[in-house]
């Protein structure tokens, strides 16, 4: 898992005070779960935030970021950041403020089901 540290590290302080996180290695990097939600991900040398993708578009022609792409697919709401667009701290707390502000508003993750199979026993023929 490749993670730039510094960067980790600046995230980890711009989200001091904030309750409910949770450090979770995922997409191979490591991720910040808000309120058992995924919200940023800190990957190489760039951050993955969730974003609502309502503004997507808006934001995305004003600030430099590109959105996720994972299997071919477009990724609705998912932008990655590069280290180099972020120096400032006001910088990088402008997208941190954007995930935290659609966490609260975006729907619980669905619990997966785990679907075991019940074994039915069958009669023994005599």
């Amino acid at each position: 898992m490749a993670i730039n540290e510094k960067l980790l590290e600046r995230v980890r302080k711009s989200l001091e005070g904030q309750t409910n996180v949770e450090e979770k290695k995922m997409f191979g990097g490591l991720c910040f779960m808000v309120n058992g939600k995924m919200c940023l991900c800190i990957r190489n040398d760039e951050i993955m935030c969730r974003i609502d993708p309502e503004t997507i578009e808006s934001i995305l022609s004003k600030k430099k970021a590109r959105q996720m792409i994972h299997n071919g697919h477009m990724m609705k709401g998912f932008v990655y950041v590069n280290e180099e667009d972020i120096k400032t701290k006001k910088e990088i707390e402008y997208w941190i403020q954007l995930s935290l502000e659609y966490n609260q508003k975006s729907p619980p993750a669905k619990k997966k089901v785990n679907k075991t199979k019940i074994k039915i026993p069958t009669k023994k023929k005599s």
